[in-house]
């Protein structure tokens, strides 16, 4: 569902052990587009069953919300122009995505979707990309054009151009991740990961007892064999971790690369040497919006953003002559 955006670079690691607490479960599937897996601790007062379909019915209930591809859901509806009462998973999806807008300035912008769209990457197959259409639809973005207002039937969504659109795709695996780890919190249980779309929350530890280890692919065009060549190996845990990267999704035309991150600034896809940031922060949501962030400003200000953020940890793998160079937080515990 989300991952046409914002394609991930993180493998799991998950390597059987004769030492692992056989009392872990796993809980995998398809969802959005694309397949997750849940491995959890002890579950205190339900099946492994009955955590799933909570889980099912979770992200079910998030892919007819958010999903832009699924032409029933409530963004589609109100793409599409329609008013409608809004539920909760879009309320708290949106609240946290504005939030993240305000604070990078704009470069992370959810209401960029025309521009994605224009450029191939969105929900609609590709315009015809003029100066004149990117000035035009940079004319009615930004965040600032659309408030949440209670009418009598509930929280409605007011535009102030109706030809603003959304697109959620830079965190709503992010905020599925968060949202499956609620349920798993609410049974009481201290030790899971949750990977959707490749993108990850976990808590506690793995089942032989230490942090949980996620690879990360190298950032070279093309690279599709996941876990195959990896750039490092992180260990954490309590916290969300996302990667973006430019080297699995972009198109070349006339010989030139476009990528998929597209800087709502310039309304251009970017063109500067990071390949790839990855994330760390106390939830997906978060990491997942600030991974896109990183992705728009390129190094030197992705660099100056993390020194602010201490809370925030990253691993940025960018190019130098040739060379793949990677920058990262202190705290990031990497092998």
């Amino acid at each position: 569902m989300y991952r046409t955006l914002i394609l991930l670079v993180l493998s799991l690691l998950l390597l059987g052990s004769c030492d692992a607490d056989k009392s872990y479960h796993r809980i995998e599937g398809f969802a959005q587009g694309g397949t997750f897996h849940i491995i959890c601790g002890q579950l205190h007062g339900m099946s492994e069953e009955q955590l799933r379909q909570r889980i099912d019915a979770c992200l079910q209930e998030i892919d007819v919300t958010l999903s832009g591809y699924n032409k029933g859901s409530m963004l589609s509806k109100i793409n599409a122009g329609e008013d409608l009462p809004l539920n909760d998973v879009f309320i708290d999806c949106f609240n946290r995505a504005k939030a993240i807008w305000e604070e990078s300035g704009g470069a992370f912008d959810p209401s960029s979707a025309p521009l994605f769209d224009l450029w191939g990457f969105g929900f609609s197959n590709k315009g015809t990309v003029t100066q004149e259409a990117i000035d035009s639809i940079r004319s009615f973005i930004g965040m600032d054009l659309l408030t949440l207002e209670q009418h009598k039937d509930g929280v409605h969504l007011v535009k102030a151009d109706p030809r603003v659109k959304l697109n959620f795709n830079a965190i709503a695996q992010g905020f599925s991740c968060d949202r499956v780890g609620r349920i798993l919190d609410s049974i009481g249980c201290n030790d899971y990961l949750v990977e959707i779309g490749r993108e990850i929350l976990c808590k506690g530890k793995n089942a032989v007892g230490e942090p949980w280890r996620v690879g990360l692919d190298k950032p070279y065009d093309g690279n599709y064999d996941e876990g195959a060549d990896l750039q490092a190996i992180i260990n954490v845990t309590d916290c969300g971790i996302v990667t973006s990267g430019n080297y699995r999704s972009y198109y070349i035309e006339n010989g030139q690369k476009f990528a998929h991150t597209i800087d709502p600034a310039t309304g251009r896809p970017v063109t500067h040497n990071l390949l790839s940031a990855t994330v760390v922060a106390p939830d997906a949501a978060t990491a997942d919006a600030y991974a896109t962030w990183m992705m728009v400003i390129g190094l030197e200000r992705a660099r100056e953003e993390l020194e602010r953020r201490p809370g925030i940890d990253a691993l940025l793998v960018y190019d130098r002559d040739g060379e793949m160079l990677t920058f990262q937080t202190e705290h990031l515990n990497t092998q």
